[in-house]
């Protein structure tokens, strides 16, 4: 019960800090909350475009939207359901695109496995470990969808600087990496969250998407909102990496 009341004061508390701001009111007539976690990290950038890879519904590109204003956003969610909530929410938002397909370093069709929280969807196996840490994330299905690398998608020209890109892919943050090698050089920030263990199959840890990325000229700048085990041991972050020559 102590738990249950909890997080109902926390979705209260979140609640009352979107209200007043009309971007985010924007998102709230849709059901969807922006992602206001990242809120500091994200506002303390400049930004004149963001690639949203695992977009969902917007609840990243509803902050990017809020404080960015200006800034090109290009987003990628595959899913139907939570592409079509996206499209909603952005509806009338000029500088700001959805495709729906995943990043993959494979053009091609890719096999989505669903979960029973859409958001913990994957294009690797749901492990019963996720299961156990994050009750009611199972597997519930799989659906087909379209991958490709990000150049597949998306032109170096339309990659203004300073540009940022996020990853919040559920385990698959290393091949997404793989499939944006072309462009990633013209991205001044990367923004992913990644896992200290597995909670897919054949997922990628930390140290291996950090180690890619530091071989491509990033450095990590920062760790936030990190979860824990109930017994304290360290599930998964938001890592923030800069290319070692850029500013901002």
């Amino acid at each position: 019960m102590n738990g249950f009341f909890a997080r109902r004061m926390r979705k209260f508390i979140k609640l009352l800090r979107l209200l007043p701001n009309p971007v985010y009111r924007r998102g709230l007539k849709y059901g969807v909350g922006a992602a206001i976690e990242h809120r500091d990290i994200i506002g303390s950038l400049s930004l004149a475009t963001v690639i949203d890879v695992g977009a969902n519904v917007g609840q990243f590109s509803l902050l990017v939207r809020a404080l960015h204003p200006d800034a090109r956003i290009v987003a990628f969610e595959p899913l139907p359901d939570a592409a079509a909530r996206y499209r909603q929410v952005f509806h009338g938002d000029s500088r700001a695109v959805l495709h729906e397909a995943a990043i993959s370093p494979v053009r091609g069709t890719a096999t989505m496995h669903v979960s029973a929280s859409a958001d913990s969807s994957s294009l690797l196996p749901i492990s019963e470990r996720q299961s156990e840490l994050f009750p009611g994330t199972q597997e519930v299905g799989t659906t087909d969808v379209e991958a490709g690398p990000l150049d597949a998608f998306v032109s170096a020209e339309l990659v203004a600087a300073p540009a940022l890109l996020k990853i919040d892919v559920q385990g698959f943050e290393l091949e997404v990496l793989h499939g944006s090698l072309s462009l990633l050089s013209a991205f001044a920030y990367v923004y992913v969250e990644a896992s200290f263990e597995a909670l897919y199959e054949d997922q990628a840890l930390f140290d291996d998407v950090a180690r890619f990325l530091e071989a491509e000229g990033f450095a990590e700048a920062g760790c936030y909102n990190m979860a824990h085990t109930a017994e304290g041991a360290p599930i998964q972050a938001d890592f923030l990496f800069r290319r070692v020559n850029a500013s901002g």
